[in-house]
Order: C-alpha cells, then sequence, then structure tokens
C-alpha cells in the first residue's frame, strides 16, 4: 500500500532523513519506534507531502506519490494526525470535527455518516460537541484530534506521538481505539515513542536513529531484543 524507497531529506546543508526503506501493507498497523529528534515526524511530513524527498520515492496504492501536495495526498487517503493534536481551540468540537472533513464538503450525508462514526467511537466527543475543544482534557483533545483526521476517510492514517503528554490510564484507551480503528479496516502508521504500548498492537516495527531505519521486524521479535527493551522500555 505505502512504500519508501531509498528516501532522502535535506533542510539545506543539513540531512535530516537518510535512505529510508519503509513498507506497509493494506490493513496492517505498522509502529515507527524511536526518540525524539530521530526523524519520526520528516518521515510523516514528508509521506503527507508537506516535506520534499531530495532522493528516492513514495509510492501509495501503485502510484508515485513524492512530491505531491499535501492536499492531493488527503484526497487520495493519506491522512495525518500531527504530533501536538493542532487543534483549533477556541472552535467547538463539532467545528474541528467538520473541518477534518472539508475534503467531503460536497456530500453533507457523508459529512453525517461519518460524524456519526466518530461520535460511536468517541462517545465523549458527542456529549461536548458542542464545548470548545480548548477545554477538553488532554486524553479527550487526543481523541478529538483522531476523530478529526478520520472524518477524511483515510485508507492510510499517520498518527504521530498520539501518547505524548498522557496519563498511563488514557493512553491504554487511545491505543485500544486506535487498534478498533485498524479492525475496522484503516492501514495504520504509528509514530511513537512508548514502545511498550505500541509494539503491544502493531503487527511489525520499524527503529529509527538519527534519520536511519537502524532495525526492523514482527512486533514480538523487537520487543524481546534487549537493545530495544533498554532503549524504549526500560527493561
Amino acid at each position: 500500500m505505502l512504500k519508501l524507497t531509498n528516501v532522502s531529506v535535506h533542510y539545506g546543508s543539513f540531512q535530516a532523513l537518510r535512505n529510508i526503506n519503509l513498507e506497509v501493507e493494506q490493513g496492517e498497523l505498522v509502529v515507527l519506534l524511536g526518540a525524539n529528534g530521530a526523524g519520526k515526524s520528516t518521515i510523516f511530513r514528508t509521506i503527507s507531502g508537506l516535506s520534499k524527498p531530495s532522493d528516492g520515492t513514495i509510492h501509495f496504492m501503485d502510484k508515485n506519490v513524492g512530491g505531491m501536495s499535501a492536499d492531493k495526498l488527503v484526497q487520495a487517503g493519506i491522512v495525518q494526525c500531527a504530533e501536538g493534536r493542532k487543534l483549533f481551540p477556541q472552535m467547538s468540537v463539532s467545528e474541528n470535527l467538520i473541518l477534518g472533513g472539508y475534503v467531503h464538503r460536497r456530500d453533507k450525508e457523508k459529512q453525517k455518516s461519518s460524524l456519526q462514526e466518530v461520535y460511536e467511537l468517541f462517545p465523549i466527543l458527542k456529549e461536548k460537541r458542542n464545548d470548545p475543544a480548548g477545554s477538553l482534557s488532554g486524553g479527550q483533545q487526543q481523541m478529538l484530534a483522531i476523530g478529526r483526521a478520520l472524518m477524511a476517510h483515510p485508507k492510510l492514517i499517520l498518527l504521530d506521538e498520539p501518547s505524548i503528554g498522557l496519563a498511563p490510564l488514557i493512553v491504554e484507551q487511545v491505543f485500544d481505539v486506535i487498534k478498533k480503528i485498524n479492525k475496522s479496516g484503516t492501514t495504520v502508521l504509528l509514530a511513537e515513542q512508548n514502545a511498550n504500548a505500541a509494539l503491544k498492537i502493531a503487527d511489525r516495527g520499524y527503529v529509527i536513529e538519527t534519520g536511519r531505519i537502524v532495525l526492523e521486524g514482527k512486533s514480538q521479535d523487537l520487543f524481546e531484543n534487549d537493545d530495544i527493551r533498554k532503549a524504549y522500555i526500560g527493561a
């Protein structure tokens, strides 16, 4: 479904990514593990059209999409839920969600059914649909950010650090929802520092350090890898 082949990204003279090779099959839940600043967000920005690759190719659904604009990629089915949630705090929960479905704005029935699907997935958002997004708790804001991304009916959703700043119990709830989203048919690429939570729900994973993929494998194999446990799990 998604294939990055020898993708490199430069910011001026600085090389942020070097020869990234990464694949996500349709229906998979794949995690990209790495410390802060390792290059996870740059990979996501490059996939979603916000950063341009200086070398290599990006294929999505057998089509070369490297260099395609972000709005065209959303229409193609790639939607990113950014780190830090990037909500509109003064706008209501429902207004934030409706903005997420902007690509389908002409199909009012589809927009309405999407809204109901998100409310079924996150009942608390329905309860608070008229409240300003900025008044929600951190966990509720993360749910809203994921819900807003789902409004565009993505084939592939990119979730960038969804656990950041959340209490362990809320992290567990958010990851349960991510697994549910994947089981319902949406392919998921998840960028995370929380290896313990991410590897429990992922099929496979990649580890990135200083702009390079240094390890890949099935989740269980990565979970049992001593270096991974020391670096990301603390055991």
